[in-house]
């Protein structure tokens, strides 16, 4: 599609609707943080997480969030969202996110999450799964 999406694994296309504008006529800086989400959970699906959680209780949990804007989107619009985890720790990865507005032709915005791996039936942080883990770097290398 284009260069600034090109080594981003998961890129999810989603429309730029007029409920997202703020009074000065561009889309308010929280929903940039909502197309990341977007993202977040495609690439998470990817990785099979929901099931993956049925089974262990242990996943991600975002820890801390980031942005910066490039350029202001309207309406009408769309939007590609790409994802991509750019390190992996004990207990934590990062994802970087980029966000392309195709009316532009240019990127809008781009961020990054902390994502802590959480035990969700002891309420504390834990260890990124051996086969989260591997399910990452795959993903990331396309093999998945």
């Amino acid at each position: 599609m284009n260069q600034e999406l090109a080594g981003y694994p998961v890129v999810v296309e989603v429309p730029v609707v007029w409920g997202e504008m703020d009074a000065f006529g561009h889309v308010n800086n929280i929903v940039y943080f909502r197309y990341f989400e977007t993202a977040r959970i495609a690439y998470f699906e990817r990785l099979d997480v929901p099931e993956f959680l049925l089974r262990d209780p242990v996943g991600p949990i975002l820890a801390e969030t980031t942005c910066r804007f490039r350029a202001a989107l309207s309406y009408p619009d769309t939007v590609s969202i790409g994802a991509r985890v750019t390190g992996v720790a004990e207990d934590r990865f990062v994802m970087r996110y980029a966000v392309f507005s195709h009316r532009l032709g240019r990127l809008a915005a781009e961020g990054e999450g902390t994502l802590v791996c959480f035990d969700y039936r002891r309420n504390r942080k834990a260890a990124v799964p051996e086969k989260l883990r591997s399910r990452i770097a795959a993903l990331e290398a396309g093999t998945s």
